[in-house]
């Protein structure tokens, strides 16, 4: 018999994936050195960034059932090939100085890579960690919200030595053989398998197992109302946390009255609360249950975006926006656990693929609707108490779905009176 994989080993692994394709996130580095070699327009280069995540909705969507038919290391193996072409693609981009080149690969070619292996591990770690689908989640999506923090210097310095081609080069090289190795070590546990702790709590009778709300295909989950009370609350969430990263600094400077260093500086730190709001958050509702977190974030948010106007002081500004970025990651990271507990685990990663669309829409929304609020209104405050509504639309939602999980509690009374924990 084949031994059992350590699923700590595979927690890693997706990490892994996650940490290479999270450098997305880092594609600034890449504007100023791009702009000054080749005079294309701030608009034209970080379009490049835009079609990535664009392509990474689409393809989480399209691709979804793919990872669920041909299993995460084939699946993982897919977007080692996409992402590590789009960044060698770039760097002859580059050497061409051809932009809809670089369109093509990394936004393109990279954003097909990056929606496969974002969703790519989901499905098995929630599989592997019934008893803290959370922790699991959370702990490969923590990988990219953190990718920046660790992908920036590196990038940067690269720039500087080696020049823009060779950074896309070398950094295709060492992404491909991350990704490749860790997708190799992907799989599935074996049927029923459970970790022998929880397995040994279950037959004392200390625990229960979380019977999930239902099991359904990706295409029978999306004809279901709380497949769409997933999906508006996972945009509001998106859209708003995406439009205060656009604009975090000039706001913060208008607002706080901060000096530009101090904001930069507030910049940065707002990766390292969206990467620790994704593990801490995820970790949290394995103990208060997936429909408490998403009422938090929401009650959270709605009390920080109507305090932000009000706001002179500098630290307090700052703490509001960092634990905004906390709910922000926390809502990616929740995400897929949520799922299982309201569809199963028989197709969960292409049902987060379809959830993933709400990224690729919230991704051209947020920035859009902060800069016509910006125009229009000559301030960013007006932006805030808007956000704020739609923060109050996704909060009575978080209470609707309630009112659909009882209705399946009481139609299926052999699942758990708390399932989405």
């Amino acid at each position: 018999m084949e031994k059992t994989k350590n699923r700590w080993l595979i927690a890693a692994a997706a990490v892994g994936i996650h940490i290479s394709i999270g450098s997305v996130y880092a594609w600034s580095v890449f504007t100023k050195p791009l702009i000054n070699e080749f005079g294309w327009s701030i608009k034209q280069v970080t379009f490049t960034f835009s079609l990535a995540i664009l392509f990474l909705g689409l393809s989480a969507a399209f691709l979804g059932h793919f990872v669920e038919k041909h299993g995460p290391r084939k699946a993982g193996l897919l977007a080692t090939v996409f992402f590590g072409i789009g960044l060698a693609g770039s760097g002859l981009a580059v050497n061409l100085s051809s932009l809809p080149l670089l369109y093509l690969f990394y936004g393109v070619f990279g954003g097909i890579g990056l929606g496969v292996g974002y969703i790519t591990p989901v499905s098995s770690l929630v599989k592997w960690f019934p008893d803290r689908r959370g922790l699991a989640t959370g702990l490969a999506i923590m990988g990219f919200g953190f990718a920046s923090l660790i992908s920036s210097p590196v990038m940067a310095r690269l720039i500087d030595s080696v020049g823009i081609a060779n950074t896309f080069y070398i950094l295709g090289a060492v992404y491909f053989i991350l990704m490749g190795g860790s997708s190799l070590y992907l799989s599935p546990p074996p049927a029923g398998w459970m970790p022998e702790q929880f397995k040994a709590a279950i037959e004392s009778g200390r625990k229960k197992i979380k019977v999930d709300l239902s099991q359904l295909t990706a295409n029978e989950a999306v004809k279901t109302a709380r497949f769409w009370m997933l999906w508006l609350m996972l945009f509001i969430n998106v859209t708003c946390g995406i439009a205060i990263i656009s604009v975090a600094s000039p706001m913060a400077q208008e607002i706080a009255k901060m000096a530009p260093l101090a904001a930069a500086s507030m910049v940065g730190l707002m990766g390292l609360f969206n990467g620790l709001g994704r593990i801490g958050w995820a970790s949290f509702s394995d103990y208060i249950g997936r429909p408490n977190t998403y009422t938090a974030f929401f009650v959270i948010q709605i009390g920080a975006y109507l305090l932000l106007p009000a706001v002179s002081n500098a630290w307090l500004f700052q703490i509001l926006i960092f634990l905004i970025l906390t709910c922000y990651g926390g809502g990616f990271a929740s995400i897929p656990a949520y799922i299982g507990d309201l569809f199963g685990t028989k197709q969960l990663g292409a049902i987060h693929g379809y959830i993933l669309t709400a990224w690729a829409a919230a991704g051209l929304a947020g920035p859009i609707i902060a800069a016509w609020v910006r125009t229009a209104t000559n301030s960013y405050i007006g932006t805030l108490y808007i956000f704020a509504g739609l923060f109050a639309i996704a909060l009575v939602v978080s209470l609707l779905i309630r009112i659909e999980i009882r209705k399946l509690q009481s139609v299926n009374p052999s699942v758990a009176t708390e399932p989405a924990r």
